[in-house]
């Protein structure tokens, strides 16, 4: 049996749901959305993602014994709120955005519907994982973007808590990246994994060269071969003397990137290993990679900046009740109206507006179930149907999925989202 996910939350999700038991409206039928009210950072465009993660997570949304124990014990909330936890199961529903769509300011991301109670304890799980995984993957695309054809390779486990990591390497993956050195990525979302040595291995070695011949008589010739723990000119030079002109590839991992990676190439087409490609490490960003596209380099591996967002860590999203039902019967659109903080009230359905295949705007009709217009894309989807999860978005063909349909939706951004400068969203979002 999976380990529980309840208690991944807030202590006022459980507090405000004894009130609301205690004074009638925790069975009330509501509306919560999460969305972005800005993209941090100054980014163009956004990118979803954790989506399949928080389904998975929600299967295991329930108060078994221990939890239960520690709410009673640490005194959290009152026996009859217990008791209700303990049968909890979430039978609403979810609509949302595809994992690996593009998002803009104002976008539904998630629209969760459920009564108060069932609906509100989601709130810290649902954001804790689309604002990780959402900037890791925001973060990621700006990288592949610029990167172009030149393979990437996610190698920032040592850079983010242990989870973390797992989860950056798919969102990473999900918005373009080739490969992740975390094992345990690989094993449960199917992301190819790559890695073959660190500057220790060489210094294990009485020589560079025993090192080098070591690893090519364990990895064969077609291995990778780091050349930069002394020196580099000597580094090469010795790769190719043990591996043959035929090896694999050799990594640089500081220095002025685009003068060694010249210099690196130059030194191996001398050599005749003119076929040896050449990756690039050593604190890259999107910056970094932009800066190298006219050297002479294969491919990349980004660590820190990956999955830390490249400086933006959180997509700022909030988990709102943007809708209830009143005593009557009807829906009431409800909304915060604080300082910088306000939102639009009402369920919203979703479009991407498009000019021949670019999109020019994302238009968000509220309170109305009105059909997607000619020159629209819908981009809302059923992902829980009372209680329901849609198995389609999880596992390795979950992750999969998401990738193939990010690569989709990327090819309508408008020239200037490509950019790398701060500015405003790359196409507006419009209210009707």
């Amino acid at each position: 049996m999976a380990a529980s996910t309840a208690l991944l939350t807030d202590r006022y999700e459980l507090t405000m749901l004894e009130a609301a038991l205690r004074d009638g409206t925790a069975q009330r039928p509501c509306v919560f959305e999460l969305f972005g009210r800005r993209l941090p950072g100054g980014r163009r465009f956004g990118v979803v993602a954790g989506t399949g993660r928080l389904l998975t997570l929600l299967r295991d949304f329930r108060f078994g014994d221990d939890e239960l124990r520690f709410l009673r014990d640490e005194k959290v909330v009152d026996a009859a709120t217990v008791a209700y936890l303990e049968g909890y199961r979430f039978s609403g529903s979810i609509t949302g955005y595809r994992e690996g769509e593009l998002y803009f300011p104002g976008s539904p991301l998630l629209t969760v519907e459920g009564t108060f109670a069932e609906a509100v304890v989601l709130e810290t799980l649902a954001l804790s994982v689309l604002n990780h995984d959402s900037a890791v993957a925001t973060a990621a695309a700006r990288m592949s973007i610029v990167a172009g054809d030149r393979p990437l390779a996610e190698m920032g486990s040592r850079r983010a808590g242990e989870m973390s990591a797992v989860a950056a390497a798919r969102a990473a993956f999900i918005a373009g990246f080739d490969a992740t050195s975390n094992l345990e990525a690989g094993r449960r979302w199917g992301i190819p994994t790559m890695g073959t040595a660190a500057h220790s291995w060489t210094l294990l070695h009485d020589s560079e060269e025993d090192a080098f011949r070591a690893q090519v008589d364990a990895l064969g010739h077609d291995t990778t071969l780091l050349v930069d723990t002394f020196d580099t000119r000597r580094g090469v030079e010795t790769a190719i003397r043990i591996a043959g002109t035929g090896l694999g590839g050799v990594r640089i991992d500081s220095g002025d990137l685009p003068v060694v990676a010249a210099e690196v190439r130059a030194q191996l087409d001398e050599l005749g290993a003119t076929g040896t490609k050449i990756t690039v490490t050593s604190d890259l960003d999107e910056y970094a990679i932009a800066a190298l596209a006219a050297s002479p380099v294969d491919s990349y591996g980004v660590g820190t900046s990956v999955v830390t967002g490249s400086g933006v860590p959180t997509a700022g999203m909030v988990y709102k009740l943007v809708a209830r039902q009143g005593g009557d019967g009807t829906w009431v659109g409800v909304a915060k109206a604080s300082a910088d903080k306000s939102s639009t009230g009402g369920r919203k359905t979703a479009f991407r507006t498009l000019d021949h295949g670019t999109a020019t705007g994302e238009l968000v009709v509220v309170d109305d179930a009105t059909a997607a217009p000619d020159d629209a894309r819908a981009l809302q989807v059923a992902l829980v149907a009372h209680g329901e999860i849609d198995p389609a978005a999880e596992g390795p063909a979950g992750v999969l999925s998401a990738r193939a349909h990010h690569a989709r939706v990327r090819e309508e951004l408008p020239v200037r989202a490509l950019a790398l400068s701060r500015s405003d969203p790359a196409i507006p979002t419009n209210f009707a």
